[in-house]
């Protein structure tokens, strides 16, 4: 197991399978007290820009959300009992913004609204914290406006980003060269299991099939545990490889594909975006009467359009991260294929059906399991590119048949 008990605590508990991250965390936020108190700290332990990477699943946003937690802590490095500890993992602490991007990108002017309010003074805590999601979905305009902030931060302002890596693709050369990079890893099964075990008191079975199963993702294997639908749906996505067997089963496969991201999506944002209507329709006014309704009418009918929009974009974003998941354990499932014909000990990413996998394995050649893998990266590409999901799934879905 490579947790350690004392970084395990607090707000730290939270953070999955990455020891030496915690350290170096709960090193900078005790170098941050002491800056905050006007006292010396060590050198380099403490600075105003974070980059957050890793692989899906490893905990980016999560590890990003709890140092923030433990720089505005009053009890301690991340208690997780205070009042600042429990409003800023609830996302209510007023010197705490949390940017998660509902849509395909951050936009310049969102982030130029943000960069405006990082450089006023904390109100209630030690610092203004800054925390952005998925920065790798910055424009470059958007990128442009953070980069003046993080060159020139506010003495008490700290940003924190969060991105699948440091690389060029995901965040600018001159971004990344002002930010700490904290490189979290893939957690274990077993810390996996063992978190969703103890803390999420599911039965140690089910914890240890879907830790088996979830890649390392967290919240994929948490899912599975205890959502049976997402169950089904994982097994109607590993069905697909030895279900093309007619060129007509590749429409079929491609429309369940798509339908399944689709139904994903509504069900992820239909409550959600009924409540927001309703709560703009309250604030603009609604149902009332007398001098100004008529205007005050046209007025909400236009802000319901604009938040129609922002909900639209939310859910194209829900479908495509559907969907690339989909596509993620498509991927494991061909990668298995090679592993077992390579003769390899490695193991696989979907153990519960090595029996597939076998029957795979004794069916193709490494050539053409290959070529179906890059198949299937070849879609998450094009997905990303913005083609039309039925286009490129149904493409993917045909190189799959030709093998």
């Amino acid at each position: 197991m490579d947790v350690t008990p004392e970084l395990t605590t607090g707000v730290w508990a939270d953070v999955v399978g990455q020891p030496e991250a915690v350290r170096t965390l709960r090193a900078a936020v005790r170098a941050a007290d002491l800056l905050a108190r006007g006292e010396p700290a060590p050198a380099g332990a403490m600075t105003h820009a974070w980059l957050f990477t890793g692989p899906p699943g490893s905990g980016r946003s999560v590890a990003a959300r709890s140092f923030a937690a433990a720089l505005q802590c009053t009890s301690g490095e991340g208690c997780g009992h205070c009042s600042a500890c429990r409003t800023v993992q609830a996302g209510t602490h007023a010197d705490v913004r949390v940017v998660v991007p509902e849509g395909l990108s951050i936009s310049v002017s969102e982030m130029r609204s943000l960069v405006q309010a990082s450089a006023r003074r904390p109100t209630t805590g030690q610092w203004r914290v800054v925390l952005i999601e998925d920065s790798d979905r910055l424009t470059e305009g958007a990128s442009n406006a953070l980069l003046k902030a993080v060159e020139e931060p506010p003495d008490r302002t700290v940003f924190l980003l969060c991105a699948p890596s440091d690389h060029p693709e995901d965040v600018s050369v001159t971004i990344r060269s002002r930010c700490r990079v904290v490189q979290l890893k893939t957690p274990r099964p077993d810390a996996i299991a063992e978190v969703l075990a103890e803390r999420d008191g599911i039965e140690p079975g089910m914890a240890q099939w879907a830790a088996s199963v979830s890649g390392g993702h967290i919240g994929r294997a948490r899912r599975l545990a205890t959502d049976s639908e997402a169950r089904e749906r994982r097994e109607a996505v590993l069905g697909v490889p030895l279900g093309l067997r007619r060129f007509s089963d590749v429409f079929t496969a491609a429309g369940g594909l798509v339908k399944a991201s689709e139904t994903d999506a509504v069900a992820a944002n239909e409550d959600r975006n009924e409540s927001e209507k309703e709560e703009l329709r309250t604030a603009m006014g609604a149902g009332g009467t007398g001098k100004g309704t008529a205007s005050a009418t046209r007025g909400a009918n236009a802000a319901i359009r604009e938040l129609e929009k922002r909900q639209k974009s939310r859910a194209t974003r829900s479908q495509r991260d559907a969907l690339d998941l989909a596509l993620v354990d498509l991927a494991g499932f061909y990668r298995d294929v090679l592993v077992v014909r390579s003769g390899s000990t490695a193991a696989l990413n979907h153990p519960d059906f090595a029996r597939s996998v076998s029957k795979a394995a004794a069916e193709w050649t490494s050539d053409s399991t290959l070529r179906r893998l890059e198949a299937v990266l070849a879609c998450r590409l094009a997905l990303t590119q913005n083609v039309k999901p039925i286009i490129a799934v149904e493409a993917m879905a045909a190189a799959l048949h030709r093998g």
